[in-house]
């Protein structure tokens, strides 16, 4: 991969309800949409990858085309529990790569959109999703960090950047 790494979680372009359920900063799916693709291509270069983990969108095949080439990067999707289609679906879509499962990066890093128990003594920690702002979940720890919009200033975050959350560097 060229360029740099990035991750984010639950954009759900297109859910107004969102907006309520998380106390989001927008006026309306259209407000939201605007900001998070700002957000987005001032972090994001065309050359740098994005692992995005779950809940991108809702809407017709048209509009989740329409949102995925507005975006800068080479996307790659792990479905959430909002994103309803194929794999084949969401890459038709413009996402370079899109998973049913979770994906191992690095030997270490499992990408998922919910988060998976992981403890201390196991090999591996967790960037996730789905959560939210629930205060249950931490932001980060040793073993997992959660990349939902809500706790990133609805942008994505740098890999480097979670590394040294996470591993402390």
């Amino acid at each position: 991969m060229a360029g740099k790494i990035f991750f984010i979680a639950d954009t759900h372009f297109g859910h107004e309800a969102m907006i309520r359920f998380e106390n989001r900063p927008f006026k309306d799916t259209a407000d939201m949409e605007a900001k998070l693709i700002q957000n987005w291509n001032e972090t994001v270069d065309p050359e740098d990858s994005v692992f995005m983990l779950g809940d991108f969108a809702f809407g017709d095949k048209d509009t989740v085309t329409r949102l995925c080439h507005a975006l800068n990067g080479k996307k790659t999707l792990v479905l959430g529990n909002h994103d309803n289609h194929s794999p084949e679906w969401y890459r038709e879509c413009g996402f370079d790569e899109a998973s049913a499962w979770p994906i191992i990066i690095e030997g270490f890093w499992i990408l998922s959109h919910e988060p998976l128990y992981i403890n201390e003594n196991m090999a591996y920690a967790n960037i996730y999703g789905h959560v939210h702002g629930n205060p249950t979940y931490k932001d980060y720890c040793r073993q997992s960090i959660c990349v939902c919009v809500e706790r990133n200033d609805y942008r994505p975050v740098d890999f480097e950047a979670i590394k040294a959350k996470v591993l402390g560097n």
